[in-house]
């Protein structure tokens, strides 16, 4: 997101684009913790939010049962997420738990959720000499557990990106963190019963929870385009955010609703009676009013930088370097990569 808005001229904006189509275009109709992050500090929206999603919490009902857990009950707090894994390890399983996306669930979002800095300058927000920080005493405690599980294969890891979803699919393990936009994925493939909570936080950190952040992708338009190119672009912007594509959207995959109105539809309909945890991932992301903390991720060449943090985790797992050292060595390798950006 931040590169493409660094593009100064090679992009055209959102809002300027459906203002110059005469399209009807109401910022305030978006849900406001997805659009902040592709927009100025103005409100001008410069890309059209489409695949949004926070992360979750899934968990085996099925296998809650057989550990003697209450599959009503998910863990709420992370010393009990630790425990209920240990309990899951210990009933059969091959694992207590996975996750997804180290540094989207297990950093950004992490830091979010329970409102510490993950980079100065609003995470970046506020102007692009920022720096990463995310190397905190909290941190450093929640990879170190994380860390110390894996010794006893009650933590397993799975992969980068979205490769440890076949160990919760499969029955491997009881508990995964990924995103509201597996969603889909999970109905189709889980052969259990499955539950989605919020993410756990640590009960001793002041002000927790705060509130997730979105993941996802958005739309942006280029310049160069012709009339008519803009025209169907600016039209393809209004089908994409009614509600009944939005609901459509976000009840057949799992990412979230845009727009408020999506929203009211979907829950008109009813359908959180029977899907409940697409309304939890909602509600998590609405937890609070956002802080410069939990607003979003705006870094540039971000991407190279979650490639570092991914390369440093596996060093850590493989006991090639401290957890300590190895969090300090993301925040180092990652700030000279916002330094060559900037």
């Amino acid at each position: 997101t931040a590169t493409m808005m660094a593009a100064t001229g090679a992009v055209k904006p959102v809002y300027k684009l459906m203002a110059e189509q005469g399209e009807k275009f109401d910022p305030k109709a978006y849900i406001p913790t997805i659009t902040s992050y592709y927009s100025t500090s103005k409100g001008e929206m410069l890309s059209m939010p489409f695949n949004s999603s926070t992360s979750v919490m899934y968990y085996n009902k099925d296998a809650f049962r057989k550990a003697g857990l209450d599959p009503e009950k998910p863990p709420v707090t992370w010393p009990d997420f630790f425990e209920a894994a240990k309990k899951l390890k210990a009933s059969g399983m091959e694992g207590g738990f996975t996750t997804n996306w180290i540094s989207w669930i297990q950093l950004e979002n992490f830091s979010a959720w329970h409102n510490q800095s993950f980079g100065t300058r609003s995470n970046g927000f506020d102007g692009l000499d920022t720096q990463l920080v995310f190397n905190t005493p909290l941190t450093i405690k929640h990879f170190e557990t994380m860390y110390d599980l894996s010794k006893s294969k009650v933590f397993i890891y799975g992969g980068r990106e979205n490769k440890a979803n076949p160990l919760f699919t499969s029955g491997q393990v009881g508990l995964h963190f990924e995103s509201i936009g597996g969603y889909g994925n999970m109905k189709a493939n889980c052969k259990f019963d499955f539950g989605v909570a919020r993410l756990p936080y640590y009960p001793d950190v002041a002000g927790a929870p705060q509130n997730s952040i979105i993941g996802g992708a958005s739309l942006w338009v280029f310049n160069g385009k012709n009339a008519p190119e803009y025209k169907a672009i600016a039209r393809f912007f209004s089908f994409v955010s009614l509600p009944e594509t939005q609901a459509f959207w976000h009840q057949n995959t799992g990412y979230l609703p845009i727009t408020k109105a999506a929203y009211e539809l979907t829950k008109a309909q009813g359908y959180y009676k029977d899907n409940p945890g697409l309304e939890v991932a909602i509600n998590q992301l609405l937890n609070k009013a956002p802080t410069e903390n939990s607003m979003g991720i705006r870094f540039g060449n971000f991407n190279i930088i979650r490639e570092i943090e991914d390369q440093t985790w596996e060093d850590i797992l493989a006991g090639k370097i401290s957890v300590r050292d190895g969090l300090a060595r993301m925040v180092n390798d990652g700030n000279q990569t916002l330094r060559d950006f900037e």
